[in-house]
C-alpha cells in the first residue's frame, strides 16, 4: 500500500466512464478538514462502534445458522437442498456484500448532504430488517440466498459505509487505537449473537428467530443511522482511483491481500459451529465457541491497534499474518488430523486473536499508506475485493468439504492456509513497495 501524493488522487476512473460533477472543489490535502471536538469524536466512536456490532458482528455469527441449517433436526429446508456449500453461500452473500457495496456507495455519499447520508442509512437498516423478516417465510435455499443474504447484505452495506468510511477522518495520532475499538464491535457483536441466536433457534425456531432479529435490527440501528456524522473534508473526497496509482506494485498487493484475507479469514468462523459438532460437541457449545472466538477476537482489535500504534501499523498487520497461518496450519490441522479438541480450542482462542488483529490494522495501513485524502477511494475498491474475496472463500471451503466428516476438513484447512498464507506475503510486498515508493525504510511502519 503506496504513499500517494496529493497530486495523484485525481478524477481518473477506474470502474466508471463518467466524469464526476465539478460544482463541488474536491478536497486534495489531509490538511482540508474541518475542525472536530471531543463530543463529535465520541459519537463517532459509538456510532461506529455499533454500525461494526449489528453488521459484522451479526455477519461473524451466520456460522451458527450454518449449522442449522446443515443439521438433520433443521425444520425450514428440505433435507435434500441443505448442503454445506449452498447454504455457506447464504452467510457470504451477506457479508460480501456488506464490503462489496463500497463501489457504489462511496460515490453516492461524495454527492450527498448530512441529511441525505442519514436517509441512506435508514434505507440500509429498512433492507437489513426486511432481508431477515422475509427469510423467516422461506421455504428453498435459493430463497433465503435472496433474503437473508442478498437483501440483508445490500442494506448492511448502505448502513456500514456511510458511518465507517469516515471515522478514521475524526483521529490522527491515535487513529489506530480507534479504529481498533471500533473495529472490535464485529467481535462483540458476535459475542453477543451468537449465544444469542442458538438460544432462538432452540426456544422458538428458525422462522421466529429470523423475525426476532429483524426487530432487533431495526431498534438498534435506527438511533446508530440518525448519527452518522459528516465527512470533515471541506471538498468532497475523491471517490475514484488514478489509473497511474492503480497500476503501482503496493496498490496491486494491497488488493491481492484484501481478496485473499477475505477468503481465507471467514472460512474458520463459518464452520466454526458445524466442526464442533463433528467432533463431538454439542451444537450449543459449538455457538458457544463461536462466540468466545468473538469475545477474544474484539479484544484483539483493540490491543492491535495499540500495538500498530506503538511498534507500527504495517509491522504489526504483517506479524497478525504470519500468526494467522501458523494457526491454521498448528492446531486447525492437528485438530482434524487426530480429533484433537483440545488443539481445536486453542485454535478457536489464538485465531480469535490474529483474525482480530488484521481485521483491524488492515484499514487504518490504507489511511497511513495512501494518504488519508485517498482513504475513501482506496479502501473502497479494497473493500469491494474484500467482499468478492468473502464470497469465494466459504462456498469454495464448502464444495471442497462435501459431506460434514472430520476426514474431509483436511482439504478445507489446507484451502484456507493458501488463502492467509498468499495474503501475508502481500502484505510483506505492501511492505517493500511501501518503503520503495517512499525511498526510504522505517523501521517503524
Amino acid at each position: 500500500m503506496m504513499a500517494s501524493p496529493a497530486s495523484e488522487v485525481q478524477l481518473t476512473t477506474l470502474h466508471s466512464s463518467h466524469d464526476e460533477e465539478t460544482t463541488t472543489p474536491v478536497a486534495t490535502s489531509s490538511n482540508d478538514l474541518h475542525p472536530t471536538t471531543p463530543r463529535r469524536q465520541l459519537l463517532v466512536l459509538i456510532s461506529s462502534f455499533l454500525t461494526i456490532c449489528i453488521t459484522v458482528g451479526l455477519n461473524q455469527s451466520y456460522g451458527v445458522f450454518q449449522s442449522y441449517y446443515t443439521s438433520p433436526s433443521q425444520t425450514i429446508l428440505p433435507v435434500s437442498t441443505s448442503s454445506s456449500a449452498l447454504t455457506a453461500f447464504i452467510g457470504t452473500l451477506g457479508s460480501g456484500l456488506t464490503w462489496s457495496g463500497s463501489l457504489f456507495i462511496n460515490p453516492i455519499l461524495a454527492r450527498l448532504n448530512v441529511k441525505g447520508t442519514k436517509a441512506l442509512c435508514v434505507t440500509g437498516v429498512l433492507c437489513m430488517s426486511l432481508g431477515l423478516g422475509l427469510a423467516s417465510l422461506c421455504s428453498q435455499v435459493w430463497q433465503l440466498l435472496l433474503t437473508q443474504g442478498l437483501l440483508y447484505g445490500i442494506g448492511s452495506s448502505l448502513l456500514y459505509f456511510p458511518i465507517l468510511s469516515v471515522a478514521p477522518e475524526y483521529f490522527t495520532a491515535h487513529r489506530g487505537s480507534a479504529m481498533g475499538f471500533i473495529l472490535s464491535g464485529s467481535g462483540m457483536g458476535g459475542l453477543i449473537f451468537s449465544p444469542l441466536i442458538r438460544a432462538l433457534l432452540s426456544a422458538i425456531g428458525p422462522r421466529w428467530a429470523l423475525r426476532a432479529l429483524a426487530l432487533l435490527v431495526l431498534v438498534v440501528s435506527l438511533p446508530i443511522a440518525s448519527m452518522a456524522a459528516p465527512s470533515r473534508f471541506v471538498g468532497r473526497r475523491p471517490t475514484r482511483i488514478d489509473i497511474k496509482l492503480a497500476m503501482k506494485p503496493s496498490f496491486l498487493f494491497s488488493v491481492g491481500a484484501g481478496f485473499l484475507q477475505a477468503g481465507g479469514n471467514g472460512l474458520p468462523l463459518t464452520f466454526l459451529a458445524e466442526y464442533s459438532v463433528v467432533l463431538g460437541y454439542s451444537a450449543g457449545f459449538g455457538a458457544t465457541l463461536l462466540a468466545v472466538s468473538n469475545g477474544v477476537n474484539s479484544v484483539s482489535r483493540v490491543m492491535s491497534g495499540f500495538a500498530g500504534d506503538r511498534f507500527g501499523r504495517q509491522n504489526t498487520l504483517i506479524l497478525t499474518g504470519v500468526l494467522c497461518v501458523i494457526s491454521v496450519l498448528g492446531f486447525w490441522l492437528g485438530s482434524v488430523s487426530g480429533g484433537n479438541k483440545v488443539l481445536w480450542i486453542v485454535f478457536v482462542v489464538l485465531y480469535g486473536v490474529t483474525g482480530g488483529g488484521y481485521n483491524a490494522l488492515f484499514p487504518t495501513t490504507v489511511a497511513d499508506v495512501f494518504g488519508l485524502q485517498a482513504y475513501a477511494s482506496v479502501n473502497g475498491f479494497i473493500y469491494f475485493v474484500r467482499g468478492l474475496g468473502t464470497m469465494f472463500g466459504s462456498p469454495v471451503g464448502g464444495k471442497i468439504l462435501g459431506e460434514s466428516k472430520l476426514v474431509n476438513y483436511r482439504n478445507v484447512v489446507l484451502f484456507d492456509a493458501a488463502l492467509l498464507g498468499g495474503a501475508m506475503f502481500c502484505v510483506i510486498g505492501v511492505r517493500c513497495w511501501d518503503a520503495v515508493d517512499k525511498r526510504t525504510w522505517k523501521w517503524k511502519a
